[in-house]
């Protein structure tokens, strides 16, 4: 077993970090998502944020919390001081929907930046859970 997350995801971070600039960067997924040009499962919305399935899953349960408004919040580092009531929101959200989806715990992860293995350049939130996880991560 290797500690090395698998290559197709590796591939995907590498290619986003190369596409994405330092800007508000171009739209994503999620983007399409929020329009409601692609469906998604949705667990929760309200006015600041969506929370839905992943289309994806790394275990039972996997959800992704977004915010609606990108707001040049394409990853964490990209934070600004005028976005900590958003982030306190999202990360609020982020226990409420792993508390009744995965009762026993869960886990929450944002990944920031190539080797963080950050795919898509819109600040998002994994709830995962719904089975024994790991540590280390890997």
């Amino acid at each position: 077993m290797t500690d090395d997350p698998p290559k197709d995801e590796v591939a995907a971070a590498k290619e986003a970090a190369a596409q994405h600039d330092d800007g508000a960067g171009p739209p994503t997924v999620f983007d399409k998502i929020l329009s409601g040009e692609w469906s998604s499962d949705k667990v929760f919305e309200d006015d600041r944020c969506l929370a839905f399935r992943d289309i994806s899953p790394q275990a039972p349960t996997h959800i992704l919390v977004i915010p609606k408004n990108r707001d040049g919040l394409t990853k964490i580092t990209k934070a600004r001081e005028d976005q900590k009531e958003l982030l306190g929101h999202l990360l609020y959200v982020a226990q409420e929907v792993g508390e009744k989806e995965c009762p026993k715990g869960f886990r929450l992860v944002i990944n920031n930046g190539e080797e963080g293995c950050q795919a898509v350049y819109h600040l998002h939130v994994h709830v995962i859970g719904g089975r024994q996880l790991q540590w280390p991560p890997g």
